[in-house]
């Protein structure tokens, strides 16, 4: 069994202090309704509750129902029929388990215009009345005299889901899982996202309810001087751990998450898009989707140059694969840029690399094709595996590689790539996560009882059959360059591949090095030393401690920083940018 070594320091709850005022959050669902009873007799009379898809309606219908002198109009009543909805928005949707095609569609298209006419009318017929609108959208009805939005995150729709929540557009609590992820992926989050975009000048209160029965509120000002505050100095995420089919005990016993659970095999720890920030102000805190800080300041956390390649997209990820005392990943591969773009509507596709945390003796990756592989044949047996009549020969036709700490093994798409058992992966990528197409499992079940989806179709025709052993060996394995070896300090590009447009830099030092981030914002992460500090150049911000495989990130605006190694230790941090 391999020694694991924590460090006893790793946060699973990291929390940005904003100020030290309790009251700039009310906490409770008591506080809300005497907030709202208070604007009541200031003389405001329409209320609109927009909310995001997964937050508790019938709990805040419930809440708001307590107030007498109020009527509440459920707004979702207004949407399209599952029936119409469904033919709408059939090409996003799909037949695929897995992928659908991504909207540009806006969210007033899915409601229907007879009884959004009802509605108007009825609000007509009892001006001077209070009034409670709430629902998805509930600020395409009315302007409101106060308007509030209750948030939540992305991953606490997915537990949600996991629970028997049905996606708002459609009735369909019993649905798999992957169904209802990929319709908010594709459909409910980037509706949503934009409508809470264009209304980030018009909320007065918003509320975090990613905890029913203890909502959270804090006004316009406070939430965005939050984000402004971590749109210009480093900042962590909240990260989350999930169990895989793969097994995975290393984050497990190196950060000390939750020991009875059987497996954490992977984590996302680096992607706003699926992360959350959480701020503090005194004993209190808020919880709120870090993607609102890409809507909200694009260019002053992404940079000018970035924003101007990829919008308000944050395009770097980190995450983690843990396989240790597990099985294999996935053979898969992901998609070229022009099919990803013509196939699922996406503007860039999920370039990776695996950088190695640890490892064991027996480590290794699957990566490219042997050489002189005959594609029929492997395509043939890929297709027969998958039916069960056979176990597909990996060795014959991939290139199996041994790999060991610090390696970083790059991964343009197109690649046919895997982890190998007994290894730790800190993934540094493009953003796009879920466009893998699995050609072979190993044989794993699905944490769901059933078989995981393969996309042999999808991809073969994604497999660049000209990435055999010698061109993996001198493209995508050992590619360190040495940039600088002042004794105290060694900086090496490790990455990535001449097709990624990721930039990464490996610092080992002890003592203090000088980083500019060259008008792009910066991902990084401690991997190896117990802690490290980052510092101001011009004491703009307060210090930020980091601790062994926490990552985090560096707003463009920060411009330069400060990479210190506690006095007698010697550390690494690998830090990504885009080119």
């Amino acid at each position: 069994m391999y020694s694991y070594h924590s460090k006893h320091n790793y946060d699973v709850n990291p929390g940005i202090r904003i100020n030290d005022r309790d009251e700039d959050v009310l906490v409770g669902n008591n506080k809300l309704l005497e907030l709202i009873i208070s604007q009541i007799k200031q003389g405001n009379k329409i209320f609109v509750f927009d909310i995001y898809p997964g937050v508790d309606k019938n709990s805040l219908l419930s809440l708001l129902g307590e107030i007498k002198t109020g009527q509440l109009i459920d707004t979702d009543n207004c949407k399209l029929s599952d029936e119409e909805l469904y033919r709408r928005f059939d090409r996003n949707i799909t037949e695929d388990r897995v992928f659908g095609y991504m909207t540009g569609d806006r969210l007033e298209n899915c409601f229907d215009k007879i009884k959004v006419s009802a509605l108007m009318t009825q609000l007509e017929k009892n001006e001077g009345k209070v009034i409670f609108l709430i629902g998805v959208g509930a600020s395409l009805f009315a302007k409101g005299d106060i308007h509030y939005y209750a948030d939540i995150t992305r991953w606490e729709i997915q537990l949600r889901y996991r629970t028997g929540a049905a996606n708002w557009m459609f009735h369909n609590p019993e649905a798999p899982i992957l169904t209802k992820y990929k319709i908010g992926f594709f459909l409910e989050w980037r509706l949503a996202d934009t409508h809470k975009e264009e209304n980030f000048d018009k909320v007065d209160y918003w509320i975090d309810a990613n905890v029913s029965n203890e909502l959270k509120i804090i006004d316009r000002g406070t939430f965005r001087r939050a984000y402004s505050t971590i749109s210009r100095e480093p900042f962590r995420m909240e990260p989350y751990f999930d169990k895989s089919v793969w097994g995975g005990q290393w984050m497990k016993e190196t950060f000390e998450l939750e020991p009875e659970a059987d497996n954490y095999g992977w984590s996302f720890d680096g992607v706003p898009e699926e992360n959350s920030v959480r701020f503090c102000f005194g004993k209190n805190s808020v919880t709120f989707p870090a993607m609102n800080l890409v809507r909200l300041y694009p260019v002053e956390l992404l940079g000018s140059r970035v924003y101007e390649t990829f919008g308000a997209e944050f395009p770097i990820r980190f995450d983690m694969l843990d396989t240790f005392e597990g099985g294999n990943l996935s053979l898969q591969v992901h998609p070229t840029l022009d099919y990803i773009k013509n196939t699922f509507g996406m503007s860039y596709t999920q370039d990776e690399s695996y950088y190695i945390l640890d490892a064991t003796e027996d480590s290794c990756v699957y990566i490219g094709l042997k050489e002189g592989v005959d594609r029929e044949a492997m395509l043939a047996e890929l297709k027969a595996a998958n039916r069960g009549e056979l176990l597909f020969d990996t060795e014959k036709y991939i290139n199996r590689i041994p790999v060991k700490k610090h390696d970083h093994i790059l991964i343009p798409a197109g690649t046919v790539h895997c982890s190998g058992k007994d290894t730790q992966v800190l993934e540094i990528s493009a953003t796009p996560y879920i466009f893998t197409f699995k050609l072979w499992d190993w044989g794993h079940i699905g944490l769901d009882g059933l078989p995981r989806p393969v996309h042999i179709e999808h991809g073969s025709k994604n497999i660049q059959w000209n990435r055999d052993t010698g061109w993996v060996m001198s493209n995508l394995i050992h590619q360190e360059k040495l940039l600088t070896d002042t004794g105290r300090c060694i900086i090496e590009r490790t990455g990535l591949h001449e097709y990624e447009f990721i930039e990464t830099l490996r610092y080992t030092l002890s003592g203090e090095v000088e980083i500019s981030l060259k008008g792009s914002v910066a991902v990084l992460n401690l991997i190896e030393g117990k802690e490290a500090w980052l510092k101001s150049k011009n004491g703009e911000w307060t210090p930020k401690k980091i601790h062994y495989c926490e990552t985090f990130i560096v707003p463009a605006g920060a411009e330069e920083f400060v990479l210190e190694a506690l006095e007698g230790e010697k550390i690494k941090v690998i830090v990504a940018t885009v080119r």
